[in-house]
Formats: C-alpha cells, sequence, structure tokens
C-alpha cells in the first residue's frame, strides 16, 4: 500500500476514497497554515461553543476541537461521515449532526453556539450566514470562508453595485468586514473562484420579520423607485406606494430614492414609520 500523504485532508481524501462533489461545491481545505489565521480571527477561547457548517474531511473540525469547549459539525454530504468521524471521534467534545445545514433546526442545538467557524459551501453560504443570525441569537462572532463576491456583497456600502438584500439585513444586526482574501491553492480541489475570509461581530438582535420582508421587497425590482418596487410585491394594496413615498420624505429622503441608497438603519426606519 503506498503511503498517505502527511496533510490531513488529503490523507483522509485518499485514505476512504472520496471524490469530491462538484454539486456540492464541495472544496476541501488542504492549507493546515491557514487554520491558526483562522483561529485567530475568531479569537477563538476555551470556553467557546462553535457551529461548523460543511465539515468536510474534518481538518478545521479537528482545530476547533482542540480550541474550544464545544463543537457542533454539519455535513450534508453522508460519503465524507468516515472521514469525518475519523478527525472528530479522538475528540469527545464534538458533536457531528449529518445534516443540511439550511433545514437543521438550529435553536435546538445543545450546548448553543456562540461563534460559527466554516469554510462554507459556495452554494449556501449567504443563506447560512443570515439564518444563523436570526436562529442563533447567543452567537457573537462568524469567521468564514466564503467566495469572494459573497463576501464583497456582505460587506458592501450603500450606493455600490454590490449592496442588496445580505448587506442590508447582515449589517442590521452585525458589524461586516472582508478580513483578507484567501488563495485558491488552499483548496482541493482548486476552485474557479476567489475566495476571502469574511467576519462578523453581533451589535444587535436579527432584524424582525416584517422588516426582512420590506428589505426583499424593496430590492424585488432594485432599478424602480423603491416605493413602486414595494407597490409590486404580492398582496401590496394600493396605498403603499403612497404610504412609501409620504414615510420616505418624512425621513429626509427622495420619494423617488433607490433601494440601494438607504442604509441599513434608513431601511428599519423606513419600516417602523410605515408600521405605525
Amino acid at each position: 500500500m503506498s503511503e498517505l500523504p502527511a496533510q490531513a485532508s488529503l490523507r483522509r481524501l485518499k485514505a476512504f476514497g472520496i471524490r469530491p462533489s462538484r454539486d456540492l461545491g464541495q472544496n476541501f481545505l488542504i492549507d493546515s497554515n491557514l487554520l491558526g489565521v483562522i483561529g485567530r480571527a475568531a479569537e477563538l477561547g476555551p470556553d467557546d461553543v462553535v457551529l461548523e457548517v460543511g465539515g468536510g474531511l474534518g481538518v478545521l473540525s479537528e482545530y476547533l476541537a482542540e480550541h474550544a469547549a464545544h463543537v457542533h459539525v454539519v455535513e450534508v454530504d453522508p460519503r465524507l461521515e468516515p472521514a469525518l468521524r475519523d478527525a472528530t471521534d479522538p475528540h469527545p467534545n464534538v458533536t457531528l449532526h449529518l445534516a443540511d445545514a439550511v433545514k437543521l433546526d438550529l435553536a435546538a442545538l445543545a450546548p448553543a453556539p456562540t461563534k460559527v467557524i466554516a469554510n462554507l459551501p459556495y452554494g449556501v453560504a449567504a443563506t447560512v450566514i443570515l439564518r444563523t443570525i436570526e436562529a442563533l441569537p447567543a452567537v457573537e462572532t462568524w469567521v468564514a470562508m466564503v467566495q469572494r463576491e459573497v463576501g464583497e456583497r456582505f460587506a458592501a456600502r450603500p450606493g455600490s453595485p454590490a449592496y442588496g438584500v445580505p448587506s442590508v439585513l447582515a449589517q442590521l444586526a452585525c458589524e461586516v468586514r472582508v478580513l483578507r482574501p484567501v488563495s485558491r491553492t488552499v483548496f482541493h480541489p482548486v476552485p474557479n473562484v476567489d475566495s476571502v475570509l469574511l467576519g462578523l461581530r453581533r451589535r444587535g438582535p436579527a432584524p424582525e420579520p416584517g422588516l426582512r420582508a420590506l428589505v426583499h421587497q424593496g430590492f424585488a425590482h432594485r432599478r424602480k423607485a423603491l416605493p413602486r418596487s414595494l407597490a409590486l410585491a404580492g398582496g401590496a394594496g394600493p396605498e403603499v406606494r403612497d404610504a412609501a413615498r409620504a414615510a420616505l420624505e418624512a425621513l429626509g429622503h427622495p420619494p423617488d430614492v433607490r433601494a440601494e441608497q438607504l442604509a441599513p438603519e434608513d431601511w428599519r426606519a423606513l419600516y417602523e414609520r410605515m408600521a405605525s
């Protein structure tokens, strides 16, 4: 039998005969030097309870287990269970959840996570970040590797092309920053997109459902004036357009402003005025 590679991800790929799934967006971390970078960025400490979405081959999972109080590892691909158990079975403080993180009852996780640290699968990264902001109020810190475009959308400022629903919803609850670029060569297979390390720090609760709905409706037709976009939403009455125009003017904005020109706190003020 040929000798197995020393690096954990490469070793498990070979030992367990795993072929990465393009459909699941699997790009496994193979540069262990990045683990310390992630841990320092998250200020990982011995009291932390970590949620890792996309456990993959377990290289980040075992690092987290060695530095945190408890780690919840979520992985949707059952083919990876043997490799993940190889990584996590030596650590009694790890709970492995073979489940879809988009559907998993996050509020039922015990102990409750305080940090989200993950190499997020590209297809669900934005959904997972927004869902954890809403469903896990005890989480104060997120550090995640995401596709560069996703990171830029979350951190985008008002008026920029990347500014949209994820920007507003995340920034209403958190300070959001792109921490650093991540080389494509740290992954196997090498992705055809660039990645970044994205950091979020909570500064308040997640926006309430009505405010989230307003933001989604406002950006649904982003080339139109915001009141017109809101009036086009399903179930909107004819009075919505006039109410939105009046609310915007009362807040000091032009009545024909577009969605991307409102800062996150402007959205909250608009929602509160329209709901009153």
